[in-house]
């Protein structure tokens, strides 16, 4: 009986989640963002694991985007699910590059958890506290 205390305050809980998370991939994604061409080419460099060899700058701005705007908009509960699963599709291209490079399961498991915490959250979406529904 006592576990179903915290029951009450599962929006808070989900809020709390969602805004650190969010602050942490905005943290993340913005040096990468404001890193400009150089920066996004090099980001962008990770699509080759997946077979993808091209435009390289182009998907590493996309990457960078992402991560930075997705952030903001899980934070704000803004175009929730369409940042999820943005956000999860650029953790699987990370933890794809970390296995490329040889990285092992440790050094692909903060995209891997990411992952997973992103599908997981477009399914149960962003709870009460939000700014748009």
């Amino acid at each position: 009986m006592a576990w179903r205390f915290p029951d009450k305050y599962r929006d808070e809980g989900l809020l709390l989640l969602r805004i650190g998370i969010g602050v942490m991939f905005v943290v993340h994604g913005l040096p990468k963002l404001i890193g400009g061409p150089a920066k996004w080419e090099q980001v962008g460099r990770a699509m080759v694991y997946l077979g993808v060899d091209f435009l390289p700058t182009f998907w590493g701005f996309c990457a960078a985007t992402t991560e930075t705007v997705g952030g903001l908009f899980l934070l704000l509960g803004l175009f929730f699910r369409p940042a999820c699963l943005l956000l999860a599709f650029t953790m699987t291209v990370a933890a794809n590059m970390h296995f490329g490079r040889g990285d092992g399961l440790l050094g692909a498991s903060h995209a891997i958890e990411s992952c997973i915490l992103f599908l997981s959250l477009f399914l149960i979406g962003p709870g009460s506290y939000r700014l748009r529904k």
